[in-house]
């Protein structure tokens, strides 16, 4: 299936940005420079809903780092603890933060049932692996602490995420069953957008959209230059849980994909591990979108349905 029309414009006024100078791969560009351009891109792709109430904190590392969370409600009277959508943001473990998913979460906390917590873990080349890995398991075991003075149930979470993201909630749904310890959080869902979950291997999606589908795989290999200390940490499982021994007793799996995208097959692959290892694994796809198709609510009407999807598969299940 081809690029929707409405997407394959917006590429194409990407594309010709390049070609008049006016703007540059992220991959060509230093890190601090692809953060900014991130954060002002995210502007053109949805407006934040300000009808959902969000609050901002701070939450304590293992190291004494202090990382910033938000929560978001819809403004609905709640009886109780209510059930909670734990969110990690995408952006190569590079880029990205808060206020770049800042509209796409509050579109997914209108959806109503949930609250939805989301924690700024540090970012490369400044941190890099595994430090992101052990700030989203410290937001993951600040949830079971704390989280019930700030009205959030911890046994009644999903963990979500957005490519890297994504790779951050499925690697906690393996820690809460293979490492307990490390983990005291126990996932009731998991939901995967588009994930990474294998940064040592090249699949033909790799090779089919490598340019011109908004992320490129020279720039998934520019984000992993600046995570990993060595080659070695990108075969870790905690970076590519593909790669992980067992799979077996994970949290019921929600995988979206996109068709236009790099990381389908690796994404493929891992829904079918996931299956094959006896999980329940639900396999999604949109076939005519691209990669970070979640934030395009401004721009692709399909998207508010595709939300309404994924919210209502999370209620379901927590």
């Amino acid at each position: 299936m081809a690029v929707l029309p409405e997407l394959e414009a917006f590429l194409e006024l990407a594309e010709l940005g390049r070609m008049t100078g006016k703007s540059r791969a992220m991959h060509e560009q230093a890190p601090q420079q692809a953060r900014i351009d991130f954060e002002a891109s995210s502007g053109f792709l949805d407006v934040p809903l300000d009808s959902v109430a969000c609050e901002d904190f701070t939450i304590d590392a293992r190291d004494g780092h202090s990382l910033s969370a938000r929560v978001y409600r819809d403004g609905q009277a709640v009886d109780g603890l209510q059930p909670v959508l734990l969110y990690f943001h995408g952006g190569g473990y590079v880029v990205g933060s808060l206020d770049s998913h800042d509209a796409l979460c509050r579109r997914l906390a209108s959806q109503g049932g949930f609250a939805l917590l989301t924690v700024d873990y540090r970012l490369a080349p400044q941190w890099r692996f595994p430090t992101p890995v052990q700030d989203a398991c410290d937001a993951g075991n600040w949830l079971v602490r704390e989280g019930a003075a700030r009205g959030l149930d911890a046994n009644r979470v999903a963990l979500v995420g957005d490519s890297v993201g994504a790779t951050l909630a499925t690697v906690l749904s393996i820690m809460a069953v293979r490492e307990p310890e490390e983990l005291a959080l126990k996932p009731k869902a998991q939901v995967l957008l588009y994930p990474v979950t294998d940064a040592t291997t090249k699949r033909a999606s790799h090779r089919d959209f490598a340019e011109g589908y908004l992320l490129e795989t020279p720039t998934l290999d520019w984000f992993y230059a600046h995570y990993g200390r060595t080659p070695d940490d990108l075969a870790d499982w905690r970076c590519s849980p593909l790669l992980a021994a067992d799979l077996s007793g994970l949290a019921p799996a929600l995988v979206y994909l996109a068709g236009h995208d790099p990381l389908h097959d690796e994404g493929l692959a891992y829904a079918e591990r996931l299956r094959a290892a006896g999980n329940e694994a639900t396999l999604l796809e949109q076939p005519g979108m691209t990669h970070d198709f979640m934030r395009m609510a401004g721009l692709l009407g399909e998207v508010e349905g595709i939300h309404s999807e994924v919210a209502g598969w999370v209620r379901s299940r927590i």
